[in-house]
């Protein structure tokens, strides 16, 4: 096809070595811990994939065994590895955090030991000019702004050249306050406003970070009024406890100044709910690839995505396009519904 891109979606971000107990065990009692990758953007592109799109990851990993078992877990997400490059220095690491998850009244805890990572000497020259030309979507999250200067050059520059060369640009907020401060992440996510099409931003970070007052549709407008922004998706999640949640979803269309909505998904049974912001990401950004102006099927790839997400330990999707498409259907259904796929 002419003019065809290499990839649909290309993701900027560090990937982690996740490290949990099993059973509900504590970080401070257990003596075993599972290990898995993750990290923001893989898990949003991870999603995408299993859905049907092309998928690349950019990210800079230690040239060591901790590097080959992130490299193996990619391919096996269906998610190229042509962008990951490696520290071969002697200081080489991996980002590391400990998840404990909860049961009411425990919370979820988390641990990070991700200072002075590989990823935090990632480089614009670390790759060729091609790379800018090769996907229709970009895609990062404000984590990789905060984690160092480095890193924030890399991908500040990286969203000019990929808009430069018309890629639709999509970030998420993902304000994580124990990397920077509500004023620093306004300030810095301000800078790079302009560039983007596609802005994920909860109703809570909305507040919070940015100042915003009045309704979440007010404040999602808003975005748009203040910036040439297109898409603007807020996701609102109910915590009644650890182990049950309401998820779903709002998206506004600045063109059509039109708001999309659909039904939660109501009393979620949750397994582990790392990463189910990311695969909502996942959903939105293969609605808006595969669905083009149709922003209802959009939201609605989302909140499936989003929610199947909540039920799958790990912080990585496991799905294909029919399962979720099933899930759509049966959200959307006022009949009896099967109690097992067989």
């Amino acid at each position: 096809m002419e003019g065809r891109k290499e990839f649909d979606l290309l993701s900027l971000g560090e990937i982690m070595l996740r490290l949990s107990p099993p059973d509900n065990e504590r970080i401070t009692r257990g003596d075993t811990f599972s290990k898995q990758a993750g990290g923001a953007e893989l898990n949003a592109i991870t999603g995408a994939a299993m859905l049907g799109l092309r998928c690349g990851i950019i990210s800079k990993l230690p040239d060591n065994d901790l590097g080959i078992y992130i490299k193996n877990r990619v391919r096996l997400c269906g998610v190229s590895d042509d962008y990951l490059v490696y520290d071969s220095d002697r200081d080489a690491r991996l980002g590391v955090y400990y998840y404990e998850s909860g049961a009411y009244p425990r919370k979820p805890r988390i641990v990070y030991d991700r200072k002075n990572t590989s990823f935090g000497k990632i480089s614009v020259s670390d790759y060729d000019d091609g790379l800018f030309c090769s996907t229709r979507c970009f895609h990062t999250s404000g984590i990789t702004l905060a984690l160092g200067q480095q890193s924030r050059e890399t991908a500040v520059e990286m969203i000019k050249r990929f808009k430069k060369e018309g890629a639709l640009i999509s970030f998420d907020v993902n304000f994580r306050g124990n990397l920077w401060s509500g004023a620093e992440a306004k300030a810095c996510i301000e800078g790079i406003l302009p560039y983007v099409d596609v802005f994920f931003c909860s109703e809570e970070t909305a507040r919070l970070t940015f100042q915003k007052e009045g309704d979440v549709k007010s404040m999602m407008k808003s975005f748009t009024q203040e910036f040439p922004i297109s898409i603007v998706a807020s996701t609102q999640r109910i915590v009644h406890s650890p182990k049950r949640h309401t998820f779903g979803s709002i998206i506004y269309s600045a063109r059509e100044d039109t708001y999309f909505q659909e039904p939660p998904y109501a009393d979620i049974e949750v397994v582990d709910r790392i990463g189910s912001g990311d695969a909502y990401i996942s959903g939105v950004l293969y609605g808006l690839l595969c669905h083009e102006g149709d922003y209802q099927k959009a939201l609605q790839y989302g909140n499936a995505t989003g929610a199947l997400k909540n039920t799958i330990p790990g912080d990585l999707l496991s799905t294909d396009r029919k399962e979720i498409e099933g899930i759509i259907r049966e959200h959307g259904s006022t009949g009896r519904v099967a109690e097992m796929d067989r």
